[in-house]
């Protein structure tokens, strides 16, 4: 277990053992239902679920990366802890996936601060060594970058598809991945994302506790939004297929998976009205951001050029393909299942 700061503690309260620290601040659950005072920071961590849940990250209380004031420190642990807490009373597992996901970006944020501190090397440090004890990434720094094993960096950039993510790509010297700040925790955000989700999955659902059952109900509310909408594919080719399967189990399909697949369904005559519900179920969804990007896919907005479906070739190089004997060497999706005379 890491040696925390209290301004440390703040920033990844997922590092600390939440429970412990309730305890050593003589308060229980109970407590936190009944007390007017405390029942605010229920209300609290009810809407830092929410804002997580509709994409964006929780605005904390610190003041910069520090806790100005003394009531910040158990307010920003308190109210994650009471989040896990509603989290495990609603069983909505839509609204844990998409809450671990912002509280990794919250998170990314304060560490690529503190790997970026010029002032404080302690911070620095720290930073390094959470990357290296959740992940097992050695990271050193050298000069204004920050250099990573070849090994290392093939194992955990295999969550990007993007072209500057390919190793071909990348500053290499005498096995070294040479890195930004930003660079290097960006490459573990899917993993700090899953290693949160996975706290809050293993930890204890206890029993109903009085206080807590509007705040319940309102999230079993709230995740009917974000309800999985089934698509009969037909005859979709297999990379539309596993694109929707991704989307329909909640993990987060790359940005160059969504340009595929919005810009095959509105290929193939869908609206942008139908297809924008598929995507409700990725963890970082956004309403707004969702149907700007496809119509903007549709021609609809910006320049107005209707985009097509990306090459098989092309999808082979995003690791978007899958293909199967009936795709008949197709040279795009679009082909797929059609006759060849």
């Amino acid at each position: 277990m890491l040696a925390l700061g209290q301004d440390e503690i703040a920033k990844y309260p997922f590092l600390a053992d939440a429970g412990q620290y309730l305890k050593d601040k003589g308060f229980t659950l109970e407590q936190f239902g009944s007390d007017p005072d405390l029942k605010q920071l229920v209300d609290k961590a009810f809407e830092r679920i929410r804002v997580a849940a509709n994409g964006k990250i929780y605005k904390s209380d610190l003041i910069g990366d520090q806790v100005s004031k003394e009531a910040a420190l158990p307010r920003e642990v308190f109210s994650f802890l009471l989040a896990i807490v509603l989290l495990k009373l609603s069983g909505m597992h839509t609204l844990i996936k998409r809450f671990a996901l912002a509280e990794a970006r919250r998170a990314e944020k304060y560490l690529e601060k503190d790997l970026a501190n010029i002032s404080d090397e302690s911070k620095k440090e720290l930073a390094i060594r959470i990357i290296d004890d959740l992940f097992s990434i050695q990271v050193e720094k050298l000069d204004d970058y920050f250099v990573i094993a070849v090994s290392d960096y093939l194992k955990h950039s295999i969550n990007f598809h993007e072209r500057e993510w390919k190793l071909i790509n990348r500053h290499v010297e005498n096995g070294q991945v040479f890195l930004t700040p930003h660079e290097t925790v960006r490459l573990i955000r899917k993993e700090l994302g899953t290693y949160i989700n996975s706290k809050i999955i293993n930890a204890k659902t206890p029993t109903m506790i009085p206080g807590f059952e509007d705040s319940v109900n309102k999230l079993v509310l709230l995740s009917k939004k974000f309800i999985t909408f089934t698509v009969t594919t037909g005859e979709y080719p297999p990379c539309i297929k596993h694109a929707i399967e991704e989307l329909e189990k909640g993990e987060n399909l790359p940005h160059s998976g969504r340009f595929m697949l919005g810009a095959f369904l509105l290929s193939k005559g869908q609206s942008v009205e139908q297809i924008a519900p598929l995507f409700k179920n990725a963890p970082d969804y956004n309403e707004r951001v969702t149907l700007y990007q496809l119509n903007h896919l549709a021609g609809t907005s910006g320049s107005g050029t209707q985009y097509i479906c990306p090459s098989c070739e092309k999808l082979k190089t995003q690791d978007l393909c899958f293909a199967i004997p009936e795709c008949d060497n197709i040279i795009n999706p679009l082909q797929f299942g059609k006759k060849r005379k």
